[in-house]
């Protein structure tokens, strides 16, 4: 992953995004141990403290949970959580601006549809 600098969304919550997406892909299982603040920082060339506080967000919302000393693991509940929040904000947030992008181009509802459809088939393998 390359981190944006240069746009709106801070790097913290990059690095907190990222990391949900190594859960939901399968790379960190529940109550396996995830990277340290200092690994991270290495890994993106980011403060320590950039880090902490992408970690902190995770340990915030119960998809990461503290072992004093031993750092951070990934929680039993993890994915559920990822994917309510995912489905909650930010596919809420796209679909919005889909349905308002379509009304500013008079794309009626039923051709926003088939639209939807057709990308979905083509995500599949369908389209082909």
């Amino acid at each position: 992953m390359i981190l944006n600098t240069d746009g709106m969304k801070p790097i913290y919550v990059q690095i907190s995004e990222w990391l949900e997406n190594e859960i939901l892909n399968g790379n960190f299982k529940s109550d396996q141990k995830m990277y340290s603040q200092y690994q991270l920082a290495e890994m993106f060339t980011i403060n320590p403290a950039t880090a902490a506080k992408g970690l902190n967000i995770l340990a915030e919302e119960n998809i990461l949970y503290k072992k004093r000393g031993l750092g951070m693991f990934v929680t039993k509940q993890a994915t559920e959580i990822i994917l309510a929040k995912r489905k909650g904000q930010t596919l809420k947030r796209l679909i919005f601006e889909i349905v308002n992008e379509a009304k500013n181009l008079n794309i009626d509802e039923e051709e926003l549809i088939q639209m939807i459809q057709t990308a979905n088939k083509e995500i599949k393998g369908e389209g082909k």
